[in-house]
């Protein structure tokens, strides 16, 4: 699938350039996605990866990731029947979710990552998507959203009287949306088009000890010593710690602000923000503690666990220059605006309105490109226009579903990605419509 998808995308690019008169402009967005891909994208990704998998694997040694996966077990093994419940992807998958859910963008991709990696070890055809994986995908996709940071930022810097107005509707869509992500999800696999194949009898993986030569065991493979028992001071500090947390909290809540005192809603969306913000500070503060306090190497399996992030964030480099380039040669061609053409009609036989189009089919697309879209629109109709909650509710509701394949798929070289593209679409579309139609009964 995502072989004809990139090869449309590419070719169709060339045609509607070709009879638009923009080959010259295609060229140059090709190059420039090139660059994009690589300075703007995967090598920002390289620290973001090193730091987030460092405490990831700090968690990991300390039993923090098994502990939250036993805690969430029921839930979890609902959704991923074919993932042991003890195994370390649950507790990374767990983390990526709630990272998605907190608006935590910049910790969700690295803890996802780290999830699809322990997915893999788990595959028993490297190379094509397992069940558990396209699930994941879209929950990705889908995931429900508290707080959509990067919308309310917009509608607050166009002098929005409300920017926080979405916050509600926003929350709904993902609801929605990530209900439409399981669904979707569990149906298709069961559809014979995407049935797994037969098993192939893979070629052993090699270590990267092994490719490089190195006798002794990675890293990875060594066995791990139990974690020393938590000690009854060590249970203190780390309550200290969350006490502390909670009164920065609550200061960030119900302290002195200028204006007057806003009504319930209000204070659920300051809280919802404060709990956004610090939650970072938390983590990164709490993973090393508890872990010392385990009697864990906190530096040398941090500097381990980074070094992995290194490598994975390097590994889809590739992957990010395909995609990224097909989809701006895309755009540039005029893409875009023969889809938009194409479905007016049926949008607005759903109650879609028309303007809204090109920030739902740039969304799926590029982030960077959505947001453009987005502020464009906001600054035509206004923050506080009917037209800018609804783009606002479905930016904040809706994802990068091809840069999402790219470098999940990517990072464990998934190439069959199944039903994943479909379940992830899908998901959008919900999101959007139900976007439109919960700002209608809201603020119409």
């Amino acid at each position: 699938m995502l072989n004809y998808l990139w090869l449309g995308m590419l070719v169709g690019a060339v045609i509607l350039a070709g009879a638009s008169g923009r080959l010259e402009l295609l060229t140059g967005r090709a190059l420039e996605m090139a660059r994009v891909a690589v300075l703007e994208v995967a090598l920002p990704l390289v620290g973001l990866m090193a730091l987030w998998l460092g405490m990831m694997r700090l968690a990991e040694r300390a039993g923090l990731v098994q502990a939250l996966a036993r805690a969430l077990r029921p839930v979890m093994r609902r959704l991923f029947p074919d993932v042991p419940g003890d195994h370390p992807a649950m507790g990374a998958m767990v983390l990526n979710l709630a990272a998605n859910m907190l608006g935590l963008g910049n910790a969700a991709t690295p803890l996802g990552l780290r999830a699809m990696r322990e997915l893999d070890k788990l595959n028993p055809q490297p190379g094509t998507a397992t069940n558990a994986m396209c699930t994941f995908l879209a929950l990705n996709t889908g995931s429900v959203q508290l707080v959509p940071v990067t919308a309310m930022a917009v509608l607050a810097a166009q002098q929005a009287r409300e920017p926080t107005a979405i916050v509600g509707t926003a929350l709904v869509a993902t609801l929605c949306s990530a209900v439409t992500a399981v669904t979707a999800a569990k149906v298709l696999e069961r559809l014979r088009w995407f049935r797994l194949p037969p098993r192939e009898a893979p070629p052993p993986r090699r270590t990267s000890n092994e490719e490089s030569g190195a006798a002794s065991p990675p890293v990875e493979e060594q066995a791990q010593p139990e974690p020393a028992p938590l000690a009854w001071w060590g249970r203190l500090l780390l309550w200290g710690l969350v006490v502390f947390f909670v009164a920065l909290w609550a200061v960030q809540v119900w302290g002195p602000r200028d204006g007057a005192a806003p009504g319930v809603a209000g204070w659920a969306v300051r809280g919802l923000q404060g709990l956004s913000q610090l939650a970072v500070p938390f983590l990164l503060a709490w993973f090393p503690l508890y872990a010392a306090l385990r009697r864990v190497r906190v530096y040398e399996e941090f500097v381990a666990g980074a070094r992995e992030g290194f490598e994975v964030a390097v590994r889809i480099i590739p992957y990010l220059v395909a995609m990224l380039v097909a989809i701006g040669m895309f755009r540039a061609a005029g893409g875009v605006e023969l889809l938009s053409r194409w479905l007016t009609p049926l949008l607005g036989w759903l109650g879609f309105p028309a303007e809204l189009l090109p920030l739902a089919l740039v969304r799926p697309l590029s982030g960077s490109g959505a947001l453009g879209v987005f502020t464009e629109l906001v600054r035509t109709h206004g923050p506080d226009s009917l037209l800018a909650r609804m783009g606002g509710t479905l930016y904040g509701s809706t994802e990068t579903t091809f840069y999402v394949l790219a470098v999940y798929f990517g990072a464990v070289g998934v190439q069959r990605i199944r039903h994943a593209l479909w379940a992830g679409l899908t998901t959008d579309v919900v999101a959007m419509v139900v976007s439109v139609w919960v700002c209608r009964w809201v603020f119409d």
